[in-house]
């Protein structure tokens, strides 16, 4: 089990609670009290301009009011003077505009006196209307401060006659909010500190019960249940150790129970020759032994969890598992081009007490070899029978003609009791060559070997066939000069070359040549025999050696062949280690290829 992180454990999770739950009602407090303090400082601020602002507007208007001789101070001279007299800290600006528009007094630049007024909209409207704005706020962008602007109308009697216009800095007082907020911060903080302090001190009291029960379930996790787990106190997690105990006392007993089958099971499997595949209630494969791996050719964990009908390639056949019940049991084709292979799969459903299906169990078997040899019984009982039934239908023809009194006919009865007598050699021929070939698969039959030199001996076998031919064939013969040993059976060695030699005949066309070439090749003889018939067809090439098999039937019958001299030579070579095979080109001849294994250099000195 993978060891818990502090960043993934209970410690952490508990301290974060406890700090968000803490964090919450700081900020909660925290923002109430500054909000409450920055509403009660603006306020404070706002009453202390207005209060002033009073005093200084009620002056302002006398002095607009009053009537001036020549000798008598200017306008500008006496509201210079109320400017001085009421000027406060709390003024960052502060002018006084007459009912032209023109600054006639101001409280910290006198460059702005006679300059008029028209960019301010709420100006020129409390000078026309009357009109009185609310204070407003805003962030002065040349000193980045909070200013409040303030506009207050003069009057003589109901007529405007200037204005007051104020601009106050309150960055003081978000000042003193801001330097408030960050002892809060710096009090939340050291708050966090003490809590995270507190809270692994409290969850350590938690979660060591809960690790020596995750330790012990890691120890019961590879069937040591031997220990248990402390108890520290009566309250829920005390309750959950005892009962955790009580557990793994159960599971102790199940496992030992479970383990027992499962040993079983196990054994059961192992030793089968058939394969097991197991499934769950939807088909997805849950269990495979090793001659199931083997039979499919798939280890169990590339089809784990697979469906079983889409491994066995049965889509077909079974549209869903559930139609296995009536199926049984289905024969399987995994053949490919270079292997005949076929399984036979029987299936069961697997059911609960509820007769609820829980599962499928599929056993296979490899059938190949049962099935190959049920074809090839068949094949032969039909060819063998095909080729019997041929001459003694021909015999019994004759035979009745005969019996119904054509042997008195001094012309037919010979004619019919010639082609009678060579249906019955044929027959022979036919029973002779299964007897051989019966021989020849017999593990028990012998081969006379001795030590031959190929050259002469092969020379010697085309000798014959020269000497006998009645054809326009010639033969070409490519033989080394040289001395070539081999341990063979001359009389079979010799059945094969005569079959084949006569199959080049029998196939050659008038004035057609037969090649007979050798060569050594490493550690084997190349024999080949080369004729210029009509050829083979690629796709028959690799069945003229099965056993009745004729390219061109009509022809080889009307030959005399029985269909058993390639199958005969296929099964000698083999007894002799060697290999048989065709190459050939319809329309351009075939050629039959065999090899001999040479015999190697001490056997030939000691021979």
């Amino acid at each position: 089990m993978k060891k818990v992180g502090f960043f993934q454990s209970i410690t952490l999770k508990f301290i974060v609670i406890l700090i968000l739950l803490l964090l919450l009602a700081i900020q909660v407090i925290g923002y109430y009290f500054v909000q409450e303090l920055e509403e009660s400082l603006v306020e404070n601020f706002n009453t202390s301009l207005e209060d002033r602002l009073e005093d200084l507007t009620y002056y302002l208007n006398d002095t607009f009011k009053k009537e001036r001789s020549e000798e008598d101070p200017t306008l500008e001279d006496e509201v210079e003077k109320i400017l001085d007299l009421y000027d406060s800290d709390l003024y960052t600006e502060l002018q006084v505009i007459d009912k032209q528009s023109r600054i006639i007094g101001a409280n910290n630049d006198d460059s702005q006196l006679g300059r008029r007024v028209i960019e301010d909209i709420d100006v020129t409207r409390a000078i026309t209307f009357g009109y009185e704005p609310k204070p407003k706020t805003y962030l002065d962008r040349y000193t980045q401060k909070r200013m409040l602007v303030r506009i207050i109308p003069l009057y003589n009697e109901d007529e405007v006659v200037g204005v007051v216009r104020v601009k106050a800095s309150m960055e003081e007082i978000y000042t003193q909010v801001k330097s408030i907020t960050k002892i809060f911060l710096n009090g939340t903080l050291l708050a966090i500190a003490v809590s995270v302090i507190v809270g692994i001190l409290v969850a350590r009291t938690i979660t060591k019960p809960i690790t020596e029960m995750r330790k012990q379930a890691k120890i019961m996790s590879t069937g040591d249940f031997s220990q248990k787990v402390n108890v520290y106190g009566y309250d829920e997690i005390g309750q959950l150790a005892t009962t955790f105990n009580e557990m793994n006392d159960k599971i102790k007993q199940a496992h030992l129970t479970t383990e027992g089958e499962r040993r079983k099971l196990s054994s059961v499997l192992s030793n089968m020759s058939d394969g097991v595949i197991a499934t769950d209630e939807t088909g997805a494969i849950t269990l495979m032994n090793k001659p199931a791996t083997n039979l499919i050719g798939k280890s169990f964990e590339e089809i784990k969890g697979k469906q079983l009908i889409e491994v066995l390639q049965i889509d077909n056949k079974v549209v869903d598992l559930i139609e296995i019940q009536e199926t049984g049991s289905v024969i399987i084709d995994f053949s490919d081009e270079e292997q005949f292979f076929l399984v036979k799969a029987n299936f069961s459903i697997v059911q609960d007490e509820n007769e609820m299906i829980t599962g499928f169990i599929t056993v296979i078997s490899d059938v190949t070899e049962q099935e190959q040899v049920e074809k090839e019984r068949r094949e032969f009982v039909s060819n063998v029978s095909h080729e019997l039934r041929t001459p003694l239908t021909t015999m019994r023809s004759y035979l009745e003609a005969l019996t119904d009194g054509a042997w008195k006919d001094e012309e037919i009865a010979p004619r019919f009791m010639e082609v009678t007598q060579n249906e019955t050699e044929r027959m022979i021929r036919l029973v002779n060559d299964l007897l051989q070939l019966s021989k020849m698969e017999n593990k028990d039959h012998m081969l006379y070997k001795e030590r031959v030199n190929m050259v002469p001996y092969l020379h010697h076998l085309i000798d014959r066939f020269e000497i006998n031919k009645t054809e326009h064939i010639s033969f070409v013969r490519q033989l080394p000069n040289e001395n070539v040993f081999i341990r063979l059976d001359k009389d079979k060695i010799t059945q094969v070359v005569d079959n084949i030699l006569s199959n080049a005949i029998k196939y050659s066309p008038e004035g057609g040549k037969i090649s007979i070439k050798v060569i050594k090749d490493k550690h084997k003889l190349v024999v080949s025999i080369s004729d210029e018939g009509m050829g083979i067809a690629r796709e028959k090439l690799d069945k003229i050696f099965d056993r009745f098999y004729r390219a061109d039937k009509a022809r080889s019958r009307n030959l005399g062949g029985t269909g058993l001299g390639l199958a005969i030579a296929k099964e000698i070579v083999d007894a002799h280690h060697g290999q048989i095979w065709a190459d050939s080109k319809e329309g351009k001849g075939t050629t039959i290829f065999f090899t001999l294994p040479l015999m190697n250099k001490k056997r030939r000195d000691k021979a």
